[in-house]
């Protein structure tokens, strides 16, 4: 087939953008022609609290990215509406992760299925409806998007759920939404040694160490871990992702614990070729989110081998089994406490790493492009 992923891709970078990257060349590997259409302007700057939505990495020579999507301009809606027919595609994949995109993928998918002159079916890659910072409108952009397609892959059942919800009674059918779990993220290089990693990272090299890593937003917990901390003497934290927000209420409780001295911090973004020191430095890797659907950093863990601490909300539970391969615990700094003590304290890691490397064959890309060919 000819395929058309709409989505971020180079040179923005983020997890969406790398994942959509990976299934293009999944997509790619299995005979199919894709082309990457992207956004020439992905948030305006009061959406985006970063620093930076582009990266330095160089563009991918095996991939076709056009970078065309303006996420605030209608007019270009409709003009890469025209252009996306015109590419007479069999499929659009689309990425939808983010109400605020509601108006312009759904503007442009209708444009394209209107003048398009092939059939075309149009299938959402589903990453959030329902986000977790909630916005005046978002329930009417989301149901403005999910009416524009045919039919939905999630990587969460919860996703799946709220997506009925704004689906009309005719197009209730079980297919219309499918399931398939979170792919590995298998594009970050092979695990480093422990001791080679810690020492690129000036870390300390005989402690027990957990890891959060990721952008760093309320919703994701990180004062739960930091409390955690303070209950887990000896304990190290490394504490790896660009800050979303104030930082002052996590150096707040820093200084209340007197934490300074066992955590690490890296605040910046980290750059792809460096993610594999961080997870092959850490011991164990905690997300003790608040909220959730699925977590890309569940599968950068398992392609790591890395047993995992995470909070039962949204799909994370459907992740991670508990007290086998991780823990699943209330998003609660006594609970997160208490396993990352039972971890250490019981010399749990070889037998959860075991686990965790036979679990990760769940995690296919293959069982993702087969749901979204489907």
């Amino acid at each position: 087939m000819k395929i058309i992923i709409i989505s971020p891709a180079h040179p923005l970078r983020g997890g969406i953008a790398a994942s959509s990257e990976r299934l293009a060349r999944e997509l790619q590997s299995d005979g199919h022609t894709v082309i990457l259409y992207s956004f020439s302007l992905q948030y305006p700057a009061f959406l985006f609290p970063g620093k930076t939505q582009f990266t330095d990495d160089p563009p991918p020579p095996d991939l076709t990215v056009k970078t065309r999507i303006n996420s605030v301009n209608p007019i270009n809606w409709i003009r890469t509406g025209h252009q996306i027919a015109r590419e007479k595609p069999d499929r659009i994949i689309v990425r939808f992760w983010l109400p605020f995109m509601g108006p312009c993928l759904g503007t442009a998918l209708r444009v394209a299925r209107w003048f398009s002159s092939t059939k075309l079916t149009i299938t959402a890659l589903v990453d959030n409806i329902i986000p977790h910072e909630k916005r005046p409108g978002d329930r009417w952009f989301a149901r403005y998007f999910v009416r524009a397609c045919d039919d939905f892959v999630v990587m969460s059942h919860s996703v799946g759920n709220e997506i009925r919800q704004f689906l009309p009674m005719e197009s209730q059918r079980a297919d219309v939404v499918r399931f398939a779990p979170h792919p590995i993220y298998d594009t970050y290089g092979e695990a480093a040694d422990p001791t080679v990693a810690r020492r690129r990272l000036n870390l300390p090299e005989a402690v027990p160490l957990v890891l959060f890593f990721g952008f760093i937003r309320a919703y994701k917990g990180l004062d739960l871990l930091l409390e955690a901390l303070a209950k887990t003497p000896g304990v190290h934290g490394l504490v790896a992702g660009e800050c979303y927000e104030d930082w002052q209420s996590y150096q707040d409780i820093i200084e209340k614990h007197r934490l300074s001295e066992r955590l690490h911090l890296f605040t910046d973004f980290i750059p792809t070729d460096d993610v594999r020191f961080y997870f092959s430095a850490a011991d164990l890797v905690v997300q003790p989110y608040r909220s959730a659907t699925q977590s890309g950093i569940s599968q950068i863990a398992y392609h790591f081998e890395k047993p995992m601490i995470v909070t039962d909300v949204g799909g994370l539970p459907e992740i991670v089994t508990d007290g086998v391969s991780g823990y699943v615990v209330k998003p609660d700094p006594d609970a997160i406490a208490s396993a990352i003590i039972d971890f250490f304290e019981n010399h749990r890691a070889a037998t959860m790493q075991a686990v965790v490397r036979q679990e990760k064959h769940r995690f296919s890309w293959k069982n993702l492009t087969n749901a979204l060919s489907d």
